[in-house]
């Protein structure tokens, strides 16, 4: 494997650092988008509860900001509570901000996804250019050895071959990723609008 690398030349190196990047970003991603650590269990009936028991205080706000990035949200409306338009409006300030932290690195994934196989072709016509040059040096075909020159040509195919081993599994999980932000986002809103609902339930009844 390791000699595949090498036959690779120097086009391999920025290949391996887009690999090296790209799965750094899948395992953060990974974690940062579970369910339990955006969701945070169910801090709408958390809210509930505090209103029960006359316990919505501003530190219970903050409390609930700290537990995850639903409770950032939810905390947001209930900054101001006067109407449920108002609660609206700062949740989907508060949200635009936490899908902006969802989406993280995600750009980045994709962009490695689309010029890994660029890289890859670049490498591979580098070295069958370079297998062409040493033709020419050698005094043509006549003086070529068929053995050396097959063998040129599959080293030079070899960072095609790398740049798509990269692309394939970046490109699969961006398109995951994206997916789940979409999920996250529409399970949050759900929550936000229970919210509101609870608060104000004759304006929300309104709409």
């Amino acid at each position: 494997m390791m000699e595949l690398v090498l036959a690779g030349g120097g086009m391999m190196i920025p290949i391996i650092l887009a690999s090296i990047i790209a799965l750094a970003i899948i395992f953060e991603r990974l974690w940062a988008l579970r369910h339990s650590r955006l969701m945070g269990g169910d801090p709408v009936g958390t809210v509930e509860s505090w209103i029960a028991q006359k316990q919505l205080t501003q530190n219970k706000v903050s409390e609930l900001a700290r537990m995850s990035p639903l409770g950032v949200v939810l905390a947001s409306g209930l900054q101001d509570v006067g109407s449920a338009e108002a609660m609206r409006n700062r949740i989907e300030d508060a949200g635009r901000h936490v899908a902006h932290q969802m989406e993280r690195y995600l750009n980045t994934l994709g962009t490695i996804a689309v010029i890994s196989p660029l890289l890859g072709l670049l490498g591979t016509v580098v070295g069958i250019i370079d297998v062409f040059q040493s033709i020419t040096a050698s005094g043509g075909a006549a003086g070529i050895n068929p053995e050396l020159l097959a063998g040129g040509i599959s080293k030079a195919l070899v960072t095609t071959a790398g740049g798509i081993m990269v692309a394939v599994p970046a490109y699969i999980f961006h398109r995951y990723f994206r997916g789940l932000v979409d999920e996250r986002i529409i399970e949050m809103e759900r929550e936000a609008i229970r919210l509101v609902d609870m608060i104000h339930p004759t304006e929300s009844g309104k709409r």
